[in-house]
Protein backbone atom coordinates (compact mmCIF):
# COMPACT_ATOMS: atom_id res chain seq x y z
CA UNK A 1 0.00 0.00 0.00
CA UNK A 2 1.44 3.35 -1.03
CA UNK A 3 0.65 6.25 1.27
CA UNK A 4 -0.10 9.71 -0.04
CA UNK A 5 2.00 12.67 1.05
CA UNK A 6 -0.68 13.81 3.52
CA UNK A 7 -0.52 10.54 5.45
CA UNK A 8 3.29 10.51 5.29
CA UNK A 9 3.28 14.07 6.61
CA UNK A 10 0.94 13.11 9.46
CA UNK A 11 3.22 10.25 10.43
CA UNK A 12 6.35 12.37 10.22
CA UNK A 13 4.65 15.08 12.32
CA UNK A 14 3.91 12.46 14.95
CA UNK A 15 7.44 11.10 14.92
CA UNK A 16 9.55 14.24 14.50
CA UNK A 17 7.22 17.14 15.27
CA UNK A 18 5.81 19.67 12.86
CA UNK A 19 8.66 22.17 13.14
CA UNK A 20 11.28 19.63 12.03
CA UNK A 21 9.05 18.33 9.26
CA UNK A 22 8.48 21.86 7.97
CA UNK A 23 12.24 22.51 8.17
CA UNK A 24 13.24 19.41 6.22
CA UNK A 25 10.63 20.25 3.56
CA UNK A 26 12.20 23.66 3.06
CA UNK A 27 9.22 25.63 4.38
CA UNK A 28 9.79 28.75 6.47
CA UNK A 29 6.29 28.33 7.97
CA UNK A 30 6.74 26.13 11.05
CA UNK A 31 3.06 25.16 10.93
CA UNK A 32 3.08 24.22 7.23
CA UNK A 33 3.39 20.49 7.81
CA UNK A 34 0.29 20.47 10.01
CA UNK A 35 -1.63 22.30 7.27
CA UNK A 36 -0.42 19.83 4.60
CA UNK A 37 -1.48 16.87 6.74
CA UNK A 38 -5.12 18.01 6.84
CA UNK A 39 -7.42 16.29 4.37
CA UNK A 40 -8.53 19.57 2.76
CA UNK A 41 -5.35 21.48 3.56
CA UNK A 42 -3.09 23.20 1.08
CA UNK A 43 -0.76 21.17 -1.07
CA UNK A 44 2.99 21.62 -0.61
CA UNK A 45 5.14 22.66 -3.56
CA UNK A 46 6.43 19.71 -5.65
CA UNK A 47 9.95 20.01 -4.21
CA UNK A 48 8.54 19.95 -0.67
CA UNK A 49 6.48 16.88 -1.55
CA UNK A 50 9.61 15.11 -2.84
CA UNK A 51 11.43 15.93 0.40
CA UNK A 52 8.52 14.71 2.53
CA UNK A 53 8.27 11.43 0.65
CA UNK A 54 12.02 10.89 0.81
CA UNK A 55 12.15 11.77 4.52
CA UNK A 56 9.34 9.34 5.24
CA UNK A 57 11.13 6.56 3.36
CA UNK A 58 14.31 7.20 5.37
CA UNK A 59 12.32 7.41 8.61
CA UNK A 60 10.76 4.03 7.88
CA UNK A 61 14.09 2.44 7.02
CA UNK A 62 15.90 3.71 10.12
CA UNK A 63 13.00 3.23 12.55
CA UNK A 64 12.41 -0.32 11.37
CA UNK A 65 16.06 -1.26 11.85
CA UNK A 66 16.97 0.80 14.92
CA UNK A 67 13.71 1.86 16.59
CA UNK A 68 11.84 5.16 16.60
CA UNK A 69 13.92 6.82 19.33
CA UNK A 70 17.17 6.18 17.45
CA UNK A 71 15.54 7.33 14.20
CA UNK A 72 14.49 10.64 15.77
CA UNK A 73 17.96 11.24 17.22
CA UNK A 74 19.49 10.31 13.87
CA UNK A 75 17.36 12.87 11.99
CA UNK A 76 18.37 15.75 14.28
CA UNK A 77 21.95 14.82 15.18
CA UNK A 78 25.17 15.96 13.52
CA UNK A 79 26.06 13.16 11.16
CA UNK A 80 29.64 12.27 10.12
CA UNK A 81 28.35 10.75 6.85
CA UNK A 82 26.87 14.15 6.00
CA UNK A 83 29.88 16.30 6.86
CA UNK A 84 28.37 16.77 10.35
CA UNK A 85 25.18 18.31 8.99
CA UNK A 86 21.92 16.84 10.25
CA UNK A 87 19.80 14.65 7.99
CA UNK A 88 17.07 17.32 8.34
CA UNK A 89 19.42 19.90 6.80
CA UNK A 90 20.68 17.52 4.12
CA UNK A 91 17.12 16.61 3.07
CA UNK A 92 16.18 20.30 2.88
CA UNK A 93 19.23 20.76 0.60
CA UNK A 94 18.09 17.85 -1.64
CA UNK A 95 21.13 15.73 -0.77
CA UNK A 96 19.05 12.58 -1.09
CA UNK A 97 21.85 10.22 -2.14
CA UNK A 98 24.03 11.36 0.78
CA UNK A 99 21.18 10.90 3.26
CA UNK A 100 20.32 7.48 1.88
CA UNK A 101 23.97 6.40 2.21
CA UNK A 102 24.08 7.80 5.77
CA UNK A 103 20.91 5.93 6.74
CA UNK A 104 22.22 2.68 5.30
CA UNK A 105 25.57 3.19 7.05
CA UNK A 106 23.75 3.55 10.37
CA UNK A 107 21.76 0.40 9.73
CA UNK A 108 24.85 -1.53 8.58
CA UNK A 109 27.03 0.02 11.34
CA UNK A 110 29.66 1.10 8.81
CA UNK A 111 31.60 4.24 8.12
CA UNK A 112 32.80 5.05 4.63
CA UNK A 113 33.23 8.81 4.89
Amino acid sequence: MRLDYREMTRRLNGALGGTLVAALSGSKDTKASHKWAKENGPQPRPEAQRRLIFAYEQWQKVAEAEGEHVARVWFIGANPWLGYDTPVTAIREDRFKDVSVAAQALIDDTFSG
